[in-house]
């Protein structure tokens, strides 16, 4: 099997972006942001997904975290899309429900061509670490849009912010991984249209 690696760069006028994935990969990563809670989310969805990750962000960060969170969430979802390719044999759909304690949250994936962002996540504070947590949201939705996939979440329970963003980071990494993962039954697209 080909292995499925895309890296991509993208240069604006307020970020500075590269981003490496290798969805067949072990679970490494290197990862540089300015930005460390969501240094450590990155490291997590790259660990639990069994993706090699690598991202490298020059951003405004004299301005505020927005701009580096949500173009790194546009690479990165460019870049899955990427490394997906054709979509011949993969399962298309993956679930995730992930404890963390107190904490439960289901993440859903389907790989369909078709951007749409749906999340209940709740947050008590605006920050955790030095990540405003409205960035979460900011960071899904860029990457369903950007990857056209449709990405659910709820939250079952949970009142710990840095629970809820981690549990949701990892469920999101399993549930991609589940939806990427080939399997030898499915000779085509998993779709009656032919295509996604």
């Amino acid at each position: 099997m080909t292995e499925r690696k895309a890296h991509l760069t993208r240069t604006t006028n307020e970020t500075d972006i590269f981003v490496s994935i290798n969805l067949d990969g072990s679970g490494k990563a290197d990862v540089s942001t300015g930005v460390g809670f969501f240094d450590h989310m990155l490291q997590g969805f790259a660990k639990h997904g069994l993706f090699d990750l690598q991202v490298s962000v020059k951003g405004d960060l004299n301005v505020d975290d927005h701009h580096t969170i949500e173009d790194t969430g546009i690479v990165l979802g460019k870049a899955i899309l990427k490394a997906i390719g054709d979509k011949k044999g993969i399962k298309r759909y993956g679930s995730c429900i992930l404890p963390m304690d107190e904490t439960l949250v289901l993440c859903a994936v389907d790989l369909s061509g078709r951007p749409y962002y749906c999340s209940d996540l709740k947050f008590t504070f605006d920050k955790i670490g030095d990540m405003n947590t409205n960035m979460i949201k900011e960071f899904f939705y860029a990457v369903s849009y950007s990857a056209e996939m449709n990405l659910h979440f709820k939250q079952l329970s949970g009142d710990n912010d840095h629970h809820i963003a981690e549990a949701a980071f990892k469920a999101f990494a399993k549930a991609l991984d589940g939806a990427t993962v080939i399997d030898p039954r499915i000779t085509d697209v998993l779709s009656t249209k032919g295509t996604i």
